[in-house]
C-alpha cells in the first residue's frame, strides 16, 4: 500500500517538517504521498520546500504535493492529520491572553482550558467539522490524527457530530513525561513500564516501574517521592529551563500519583497555584506567566531565520521525533502492532468518566484501525479533579453543538483557576469583552451582535 497522508495547517512547518520526517524515515512509507494544504500561500511554499529537501535528502520516492483547497486535499487520503491554529499568535492568543489580564487573570499558555481554551474551542471545533464534511464526502474511510487544541475539547466534539469519523487525538504529553521522569531517575526510559489513563493533559501514571535484571518490575513512585523531599527532583530541564517541574511533584505528593502534563500547563487546569495576591506562590514553583507569548513570538523570529537556512540547503535532515503519527500509520499499512495513547470518544473506556468525553487510554494500533483499551479503578481523587476539567469541556462542546452562546459563560463559570480569580460579574464581563474581541474569528453564534439579534 501507497499510504495517501494529507496535512491540513501543513504551514505549521515545524511540525509538519517533524511528522513528516517521522513518516519519510519509515521503509513501509516511504513511497506515501505527502499532501500538504494550507490557507496561507507562503507557508505552505515553505513547508513544500522543507518536506521536498527530506525526500530529495533521504532518496525515497515519495511524492510531495500542495493544496489551497481543503476538499481537493482531502480526496481520496488515507490517513489526515490536522496541525493547525485558527486565529493564530496574531490576533488570537495576543487576545487570549491580554483581555484576561485586565481582570487580573493571568494564564501560562491558555491553549487547552480556561478561558483562553475555551476561546480556541469555539474558534477551532467548526473547523474541524469543516474538515469531517469534506472527509465524508470525498475519504470517508480515513483516520483523522488530530494534533490541535484544546485537544479535549475537540475530540469530544466531533465525536458528537460525527461519530461515524475515525479519529484519534494525539499528544507527547504520556511518553514525554516518561522520558523526564528517566531523566530524573538516571534509569533508561526503554526500562520503564508504565499504564497512564485520563483526559488530555490530566493523564495519570497509575503505575510507573523498573525492569530488574531479573525480569520482574520494581515499583519508582518511592523513589520519586523521595528524590522530591530530598531536593533531588526535579532536576533542571535543558528544554524548558524557565519552568522547573516543581508543579508536578508537588500534585503527586497530594495525590500520590504524577500527571502527565508540564508544570507550565496544569498550573492552569486547576485553583491553587496561579493567584494575583500570592506571588510567593508564583516563585516558589517556578510558573512562567506570560513566558509563551515571549516563546511565540521568538519562535516567528527563529523561523524566519531558519526558512532561509533550509530554502539554501542542499540537504535537511531530521531526527525522529517521539510523536505518534508516523507509528499509527505504519502499524495499519503494515499489521505490525503498537500501543500509544489517544484521545478517543469515551465509550465505556473509563467507566468512571462521562460517555463521550474525550479520554486518553493506551490504544492498540495494527491493520484492523485504532482499538481503545479499557482503563478501570483511576483512584477517585484523581477523576474528581479530571472531572473540574471535564465540565468546562463538556459545556463549551455543548454552545457549539447547540449554537448556545449561555453556555459559553457557564463553562468560563466553571472553570477553576477563573473562578478563583473573579467573581460572577467579572466572568460575565471578561466573556462578554473575549467575544466581542476575537469578533469574526468566532461562530456566528457566539459573536455579540448575533446574540444581540438573539436578544
Amino acid at each position: 500500500m501507497s499510504p495517501t497522508i494529507t496535512f491540513i495547517g501543513a504551514g505549521s512547518t515545524v511540525f509538519t517538517k517533524n511528522i513528516a520526517g517521522d513518516i519519510l524515515h519509515r521503509d513501509a512509507l516511504s513511497n506515501a504521498t505527502v499532501r500538504l494544504m494550507d490557507i496561507n500561500p507562503q507557508r505552505l511554499e515553505e513547508s513544500a520546500v522543507v518536506v521536498s529537501k527530506m525526500v530529495q535528502t533521504l532518496g525515497v520516492p515519495a511524492t510531495v504535493e500542495t493544496y489551497g483547497d481543503q476538499r481537493k486535499a482531502l480526496d481520496g487520503a488515507d490517513f489526515v492529520v490536522c496541525c493547525f491554529q485558527v486565529g493564530g499568535y496574531d490576533p488570537c492568543t495576543i487576545t487570549d491572553f491580554e483581555v484576561p489580564k485586565t481582570f487580573g487573570l493571568r494564564q501560562t499558555i491558555a491553549d487547552t482550558l480556561g478561558i483562553g481554551g475555551i476561546m480556541r474551542g469555539l474558534r477551532t471545533v467548526p473547523v474541524l467539522w469543516s474538515i469531517c464534511e469534506d472527509m465524508l464526502q470525498v475519504c470517508p474511510n480515513a483516520i483523522m490524527l488530530q494534533y490541535v487544541n484544546p485537544m479535549a475539547i475537540n475530540t469530544w466534539a466531533i465525536g458528537a457530530k460525527y461519530p461515524q469519523i475515525r479519529q484519534v487525538g494525539l499528544c507527547h504529553s504520556v511518553q514525554g513525561t516518561a522520558e523526564e521522569l528517566a531523566r530524573d531517575l538516571d534509569i533508561p526510559v526503554e526500562d520503564i513500564r508504565y499504564r497512564a489513563g485520563g483526559i488530555n493533559h490530566m493523564a495519570f501514571y497509575l503505575n510507573f516501574e523498573h525492569r530488574q535484571p531479573d525480569g520482574t518490575y520494581k515499583d519508582l513512585y518511592p523513589a520519586l517521592h523521595k528524590g522530591y523531599a530530598e531536593g533531588r527532583f526535579p532536576k533542571p530541564s535543558s528544554w524548558n529551563p524557565r519552568c522547573p517541574n516543581k508543579v508536578r511533584y508537588e500534585m503527586m505528593t497530594r495525590l500520590g500519583y504524577f500527571v502527565t502534563e508540564s508544570s507550565e500547563h496544569f498550573a492552569e487546569y486547576v485553583p491553587w497555584f496561579i493567584k494575583r495576591d500570592r506571588p510567593d506562590l508564583i516563585e516558589k514553583f517556578g510558573i512562567p506567566l506570560d513566558e509563551y507569548p515571549k516563546r511565540c513570538v521568538e519562535n516567528i523570529e527563529r523561523w524566519g531565520a531558519q526558512v532561509e537556512k533550509y530554502r539554501n540547503a542542499d540537504k535537511i535532515t531530521v531526527k525522529p521525533s517521539h510523536e505518534y503519527a508516523s507509528e499509527i500509520i505504519n502499524s495499519i499499512v503494515t499489521g505490525t502492532s503498537s500501543v500509544i495513547y489517544g484521545n478517543i470518544p469515551n465509550n465505556g473506556y473509563i467507566p468512571q468518566l462521562p460517555d463521550g468525553a474525550a479520554v486518553e487510554v493506551p490504544v492498540l494500533v495494527d491493520d484492523n484501525g485504532l482499538q481503545p483499551t479499557v482503563v478501570q479503578n483511576i483512584p477517585p481523587q484523581l477523576i474528581a479533579l479530571m472531572r473540574s476539567n471535564v465540565n468546562v469541556q463538556d459545556l463549551t462542546v455543548q454552545a457549539l453543538l447547540n449554537e448556545n452562546p449561555e453556555h459559553i459563560y457557564h463553562a468560563a463559570m466553571m472553570d477553576p483557576h477563573t473562578a478563583a480569580e473573579l467573581d460572577l460579574d467579572q466572568i460575565w464581563q471578561l466573556v462578554d469583552e473575549l467575544l466581542a474581541a476575537h469578533g469574526d474569528w468566532l461562530p456566528e453564534f457566539a459573536r455579540p451582535q448575533a446574540q444581540r439579534k438573539a436578544g
